[in-house]
């Protein structure tokens, strides 16, 4: 996992605020929170409060790029938006991942997660249907001339 530190910042928050137990057991939420993670941030400092996570400083792309060549594991980034701007903008995303939840929220909802962004052509490679109402679909993203 890699994470920018706003990010890092609320999932620890949320783990850490007495959520419902059925939802801390959730597979998804298990099987993040047991990888290992490394943590973009001029602002953290080691040690951090979670189980395997590193804190780097520096440019998130060219540490990205690094972490890349280094790992035997596809990396994940979940949130973390201009983090994943920045990494979209520099060519080092495979997929990404959109999940559509069946709500509108045109007076609540806050921070449009591509917006500011580049342009990009997204090729859809995989979709499903989760519950009979959301969907997740994986892209391909390729930027847009």
């Amino acid at each position: 996992m890699v994470f920018g530190a706003n990010t890092y910042r609320a999932h620890t928050q949320m783990l850490a605020s007495g959520i419902e137990e059925s939802e801390l057991s959730d597979p998804w939420v298990t099987r993040m929170g047991n990888m290992a993670a490394t943590v973009v941030s001029t602002t953290l400092k080691a040690p951090l409060d979670w189980p395997d996570a590193t804190v780097v400083s520096g440019d998130p792309v060219d540490i990205v790029a690094r972490l890349m060549e280094e790992s035997e594991v596809p990396l994940l980034s979940h949130g973390s938006l201009s983090l994943n701007r920045a990494l979209m903008a520099a060519g080092l995303v495979d997929r990404v991942q959109v999940t559509l939840f069946p709500v509108i929220n045109g007076q609540t909802g806050v921070d449009p997660i591509f917006q500011g962004a580049a342009d990009f052509d997204l090729e859809l490679i995989e979709s499903r249907t989760l519950d009979g109402r959301t969907q997740e679909l994986i892209y391909r993203p390729i930027l847009h001339v």
